[in-house]
């Protein structure tokens, strides 16, 4: 093996290891379950009982740890500082949120002003679960983007941990908004609290499958080097 060839495996290998790390970071801080724990014993609220303040206190916890760890795996280190990413991460927090209300309204979600604080607070926290992550890691790289949310081709490790909890999460937040319209006449019908529950569900299971993913890729590339 060459030279160049040996910088080039030792550098993606560093690069796979940190995705790791990232990933069993954020399998250790395990934020939104933390949350919720949080939440229940020092607040005594849940999304039940207090759906906009619980939604707020996930955002609140759930937003350091994304920004800080996915600054960790930005692109073109060279041209763009953690800070930067994190900053850009943050740029991505309200833009990320305006586009997920848009969203659910267009497919049916309530609008009023006694919705606006549980619409908005459940907006940040999917923009936390979807955009902000790749606004940190990406910045304005359109085709970085595209790959991710227009295309569906994740083609890497970082790739895998952006796009497969994104899209859990929107998917979860879809089959959790289906019983919202019966005539069931239960509480957690209410808007946003089913939503809220299958979108946590969903990045929940997505995340847990891109660790699969990534572990199952560290492994065979380490092979492939050997």
């Amino acid at each position: 093996m060459s030279t160049n060839a040996k910088v080039s495996a030792a550098a993606e290998a560093e690069a796979e290891a940190e995705v790791v790390c990232v990933q069993l970071m954020l399998g250790l801080v395990l934020p939104l379950p933390l949350t919720l724990f949080i939440a229940h014993n020092l607040y005594s609220i849940n999304l039940l009982s207090h759906p906009s303040l619980t939604l707020s206190l996930i955002s609140v916890i759930q937003c350091p740890i994304v920004l800080l760890l996915y600054g960790r795996l930005r692109k073109n280190r060279k041209h763009c500082s953690y800070l930067k990413a994190v900053g850009r991460g943050l740029l991505g927090l309200p833009i990320g949120a305006l586009v997920n209300a848009l969203g659910a309204i267009a497919l049916g979600a309530p609008v009023g002003t006694q919705y606006f604080s549980q619409t908005l607070n459940w907006s940040l926290m999917m923009s936390l679960f979807t955009i902000v992550p790749a606004a940190t890691v990406f910045g304005s790289s359109w085709k970085d983007w595209q790959r991710i949310f227009a295309h569906t081709k994740p083609m890497g490790s970082v790739d895998l941990i952006i796009c497969l909890p994104a899209h859990g999460a929107v998917i979860g937040a879809w089959f959790g908004a289906w019983p919202m319209p019966l005539d069931w006449e239960r509480p957690w019908q209410e808007w946003p609290i089913c939503v809220s529950y299958g979108a946590m569900v969903g990045y929940l299971v997505a995340m847990v499958a891109s660790f699969g993913c990534v572990a199952v890729r560290a492994r065979l590339q380490h092979v492939k080097r050997e």
